[in-house]
């Protein structure tokens, strides 16, 4: 299959989904932040809702949602719980990286979008801290490969059914290689670590995954890649993925703005007060803005492009730092009910500071734009 398929669901009906079972997420959203576990509820109703099949195809029981989107619908969840939106982007955007390649034909991906509609399975990604350089070693046994390795970064791994990771692999013709391939969490060999203890975004259960000698079978490996290469397939997932991860941070700024303008609202005469609320207000709409523009940049099937991966790039860092001035402001708004935890604002402040560790960050992305601009080799991570 090569085109896309026509979309039943409206933009608009996706989001309403998703706020309609936001104040379930929201009600539990600070238990989950104080005591650092797994934002349970927020999934449940993701799959009532039908929001964790949003990528999977019409055809195939999903809802058909385009990477924009599952964009929008990310967004509004990031609004009552930033943990269950990023959590469930990292599901998200491996489904839609699926629903791509199975618009291609490529094996194994019809029956795990099957699976995730069917039976709601969980997908997690291991590819912001493997990257272009995956922790672990692939050694190549009858049938198949032996892989060992500690993940970190794992969001949703208590949840979650099947991994989708990579190993390094040292190919004896190739040379060393990076074999992407999807792991039942359920194997032999495979243990969760629980010690994810982090300053923001607690809910999301990304602690650490041990394999030790993990056996995987031929068919489970989806690509093989070079080694410390953004090839085109990762400029693929990257053009996918951001714009939807961006999508969260972007959220969990505007809950801060938007609980710091209930406040100022009884301080509204302040010129000072005044400002602030035009500064969060500018931040958020130039924020908006890259946002969309990474969305067109990508389109609805984004193809192999380093110039759509720049233009992604561009659009999360400028979300990462307007995100980080605006919950920095509504703190300041709000003044000391904010430094409170349990507040709102409280937690979007430390929520908001993670949106700096996804690859890449601010300074790379800088050193990416130039180099190409340049016509310096920009793929090497």
């Amino acid at each position: 299959m090569t085109t896309m398929q026509m979309q039943t669901t409206t933009t608009e009906e996706l989001v309403g989904r998703a706020a309609t079972i936001g104040a379930a997420l929201a009600s539990s959203a600070i238990l989950h932040d104080r005591d650092g576990t797994f934002v349970q509820e927020g999934y449940d109703a993701l799959r009532s809702a039908g929001l964790l099949a949003l990528a999977v195809p019409v055809e195939l029981g999903g809802l058909g949602a385009t990477p924009r989107q599952i964009t929008a619908v990310q967004r509004e969840l990031a609004h009552h719980c930033g943990s269950t939106a990023l959590a469930s982007s990292m599901h998200q955007h491996v489904t839609a990286f699926t629903a791509w390649r199975y618009r291609r034909g490529l094996p194994g991906a019809e029956a795990t979008l099957r699976r995730v509609a069917d039976d709601g399975i969980v997908l997690v990604s291991t590819g912001g801290a493997d990257f272009t350089s995956p922790r672990g070693e692939a050694v190549k046994v009858e049938g198949g490969y032996s892989v060992s390795g500690r993940k970190v970064f794992a969001s949703q791994s208590t949840t979650g059914t099947v991994m989708s990771t990579m190993f390094a692999f040292d190919d004896p013709e190739q040379g060393r290689r990076v074999l992407n391939m999807a792991v039942p969490l359920a194997s032999d060999g495979v243990t969760l670590v629980d010690n994810w203890d982090a300053m923001g975004m607690r809910g999301t259960a990304s602690g650490d995954i041990v394999l030790e000698d993990v056996f995987v079978p031929d068919e489970r490996v989806v690509a093989n890649r070079p080694h410390g290469v953004v090839d085109g397939p990762l400029q693929v997932i990257f053009s996918i993925a951001f714009p939807i991860v961006s999508g969260v941070y972007l959220g969990v700024a505007e809950a801060a703005y938007s609980n710091a303008l209930e406040v100022a609202m009884r301080k509204a005469d302040d010129p000072v007060v005044q400002r602030q609320i035009g500064l969060m207000a500018h931040r958020l709409r130039v924020a908006s803005w890259a946002l969309d523009g990474a969305c067109d940049a990508a389109g609805d099937d984004p193809q192999p492009s380093m110039e759509t991966v720049a233009a992604v790039m561009a659009a999360k860092r400028e979300i990462a730092l307007a995100g980080i001035e605006v919950c920095d402001v509504a703190m300041e708004v709000a003044g000391g009910a904010a430094f409170f935890k349990g507040s709102v604002i409280e937690r979007a402040y430390r929520d908001i500071r993670a949106a700096k560790f996804h690859p890449l960050t601010p300074e790379q992305t800088l050193l990416h734009a130039g180099q190409l601009a340049l016509g310096f080799p920009a793929d090497r991570f």
